[in-house]
């Protein structure tokens, strides 16, 4: 090979070299491939998927997008199968709706983006030891935690003449136990007895929820997956024995509850969703980007159950529709 003809080939390997760099820049693509895993399905998580997948779809264009939704039916074993699979498809990024789904992809992968929502504090939800709202490496999100004190404060304020308060949670759930704890911390230091009370699953709410309502003036239960898809089940006891709930999320209080200082999962959900668009496109690195938390959120009071056991609400609590 002559002097000319290397000259041309290294040229060109430059050339080659300089746009291959380019494109490996460039993290734009034709379809982004995003998993969805979600836990149970209910109304607040419905409404946070929903969120995501149209804030995504709004900032890459519907052609450019492509979802693997696959629903876990409240079983964290399936949920685990779901993310090995979505991580066996190589996804460009798993969004995980809930606590165990969070908790599942995390044990799956360590390299592919994943982003979390509906979880309430991600310290305990990844065993995260003086946790500083990032969670770093793979892991990002958004979380579904209100203002514990605020909603302890709506018991003593509709309420005020309750001795007793029964907290119950599913002992599956350990967001429920965050919440349960702090809440119980707050109705304490207001004066009022505090009895707790768990369910493993769906099998034994009914049972625990009529002990509950036979020991408590007023129930309250937090931000709860089991719960959220019992409410029927829970409303079938605490309606009839006149015991009123303050629910932790409105999808909670519309099915069983009295109210709620609720936020919107719709809205968390679309955050959620534009957090994934700035990590596909590359304008931001998810092991820098910190936990988001819904602002503003708003008291609540179901309309029906309020005039079912005579409860009167303040002009601040707005309607559920």
């Amino acid at each position: 090979m002559n002097k000319k003809l290397i000259s041309v080939v290294l040229s060109a390997a430059m050339v080659m070299g300089i746009a291959s760099c380019g494109t490996a820049t460039n993290n734009t693509k034709d379809v982004y491939h995003v998993g969805i895993c979600q836990l149970v399905q209910h109304e607040a998580l419905d409404a946070a998927t929903k969120g995501f997948r149209d804030a995504l779809v709004d900032k890459l264009g519907a052609e450019h997008v492509e979802f693997d939704e696959q629903n876990a039916s409240g079983d964290s074993a399936t949920a685990t199968i779901i993310c090995q699979n979505l991580v066996a498809e190589n996804v460009d990024l798993i969004m995980a709706n809930a606590t165990p789904a969070l908790q599942a992809a995390a044990a799956a992968t360590s390299e592919i983006p994943i982003l979390g929502t509906s979880v309430t504090e991600y310290g305990v939800a990844l065993e995260i030891d003086g946790f500083n709202g990032t969670v770093g490496g793979n892991i990002s999100g958004t979380s579904d935690l209100p203002p514990l004190d605020e909603q302890a404060a709506m018991v003593t304020e509709l309420f005020p003449d309750c001795t007793t308060v029964g907290i119950v949670y599913c002992s599956a759930e350990p967001n429920s136990k965050y919440q349960s704890d702090k809440v119980e911390e707050y109705l304490q230091a207001a004066g009022k007895t505090v009895n707790v009370y768990t369910f493993a699953d769906s099998n034994d709410i009914t049972s625990v929820v009529g002990q509950a309502c036979n020991d408590c003036d007023v129930l309250y239960i937090p931000t709860d997956n089991t719960a959220a898809s019992c409410t029927e089940a829970i409303n079938n006891v605490a309606l009839p024995s006149g015991t009123p709930i303050i629910a932790g999320e409105e999808g909670i209080m519309r099915g069983c509850g009295v109210a709620t200082l609720s936020i919107d999962y719709y809205g968390l959900g679309r955050t959620t969703g534009e957090m994934a668009a700035d990590i596909l496109t590359g304008a931001a690195d998810i092991s820098t980007m910190a936990i988001q938390y819904y602002p503003n959120p708003i008291k609540k009071y179901n309309p029906e159950i309020c005039e079912q056991l005579g409860i009167t609400v303040p002009d601040d609590y707005t309607a559920a529709e």
